[in-house]
């Protein structure tokens, strides 16, 4: 999944529209989205930060059709191949953002709008002098806590132990979220399965909005 880049990796400049109805681009990347120019339809909002392939995204829009989702994704065709899914799967509770996951969070949801936010395998950043890159970060988590509904969730997996304490440390020192387990069962990840098919520890934690 996508990490933090510099806001200037953003993507969208220079395109002239979406690559399918099932993408959203933003007249104005400098105010938070109306969710009514997003979504045609009212319901619950969830956010797959770094939607990766799309596979969660849509198993979870299959599973849930009264909330919507919107998945953000760096990389175009990761975009073009979850709008794909989608489209045969005939949801029509999914947007895609190809905006970086930070950005969005910080400056493109609006406060009070989401109910959960998934990241799923963020990219661990293994290397020190590479921490700041990782998305889990103090100054996100009051970011995604903002744009939280009161009670709202940040639901997180990793199979890195080490980048799995980071989080847990971001959070013992965030206010503004209790930690619970997350364990309630959910459609797998391509990387949980080959994770688990490795018999590599998966890590998951619930983050609610205090």
């Amino acid at each position: 999944m996508d990490g933090v880049s510099s806001v200037g990796l953003i993507g969208p400049i220079g395109r002239i529209g979406p690559i399918s109805p099932l993408e959203y681009v933003p007249g104005d990347y400098f105010r938070a989205m109306r969710m009514e120019e997003v979504f045609s339809r009212e319901g619950p909002l969830e956010v797959d930060l770094g939607s990766g392939d799309g596979s969660y995204l849509v198993a979870m829009a299959l599973r849930h059709p009264e909330r919507n989702f919107l998945g953000t994704e760096r990389l175009v065709g990761r975009v073009r191949n979850t709008c794909r899914k989608a489209a045969r799967a005939g949801v029509t509770n999914v947007r895609l953002l190809r905006v970086e996951s930070g950005y969005v969070v910080r400056h493109l949801l609006a406060p009070g709008t989401v109910g959960r936010f998934y990241v799923l395998f963020p990219d661990p950043w293994p290397k020190r002098r590479h921490w700041p890159r990782r998305l889990v970060q103090p100054e996100f988590l009051r970011a995604a806590a903002a744009a939280l509904r009161p009670s709202g969730e940040l639901c997180i997996k990793t199979d890195d132990a080490e980048y799995f304490e980071f989080i847990g440390k971001a959070a013992a020192g965030c206010e503004l979220f209790a930690r619970e387990p997350w364990e309630e069962v959910v459609p797998l990840t391509d990387f949980e399965r080959h994770y688990s098919a490795q018999g590599r520890r998966i890590y998951a934690v619930c983050l609610r909005g205090r």
